[in-house]
C-alpha cells in the first residue's frame, strides 16, 4: 500500500505544513520545537510504517504514530489556552486529530485482521 495515497497521511501531512505556517513567528522556541516535532512525527510515522515487510512493523509504526496524534493533541489545546494558537484554529485542529486517531485506529484493524 502506498502511504501517499492514504487520505490519513496526507490530512496529517496537511495538518503539519498549516501548524509550522500557523507558528513561523512564535518565539517561544520549546513549545514551537516540542509541537512542531509531534505534527511531524505523524506522518513520518505512518510512511515509515507504510514501507515496512511485516503488518506487525507496519502496526507498530501506525501506533507510534496515533501517541504522536494525541501529543500534538495535548500542546494544541494547550497552544490554545495560553493564546499561541487562536481559540477558532485550536478547537480546529483538535477536531482534525481525533479524526486522524480514528482513521489510524481504523488502518490499525485492516491491517492486524
Amino acid at each position: 500500500m502506498d502511504f501517499e495515497r492514504l487520505a490519513v497521511w496526507e490530512r496529517s501531512r496537511s495538518l503539519a505544513v498549516q501548524l509550522y505556517k500557523e507558528l513561523v513567528d512564535c518565539r517561544d522556541f520549546g513549545f514551537k520545537d516540542q509541537i512542531t516535532r509531534s505534527a511531524l512525527s505523524i506522518p513520518s510515522n505512518i510512511a515509515e510504517g507504510m514501507e515496512r515487510g511485516s503488518d506487525r512493523e507496519k502496526c507498530h509504526f501506525l501506533r507510534i504514530a496515533k501517541g504522536s496524534c494525541a501529543e500534538l493533541r495535548t500542546q494544541i489545546l494547550i497552544g490554545g489556552d495560553i493564546g499561541y494558537i487562536p481559540q477558532p484554529r485550536a478547537t480546529e485542529w483538535t477536531q482534525e486529530t481525533r479524526e486522524l486517531s480514528r482513521m489510524l485506529n481504523g488502518l490499525i484493524t485492516r491491517i492486524s485482521n
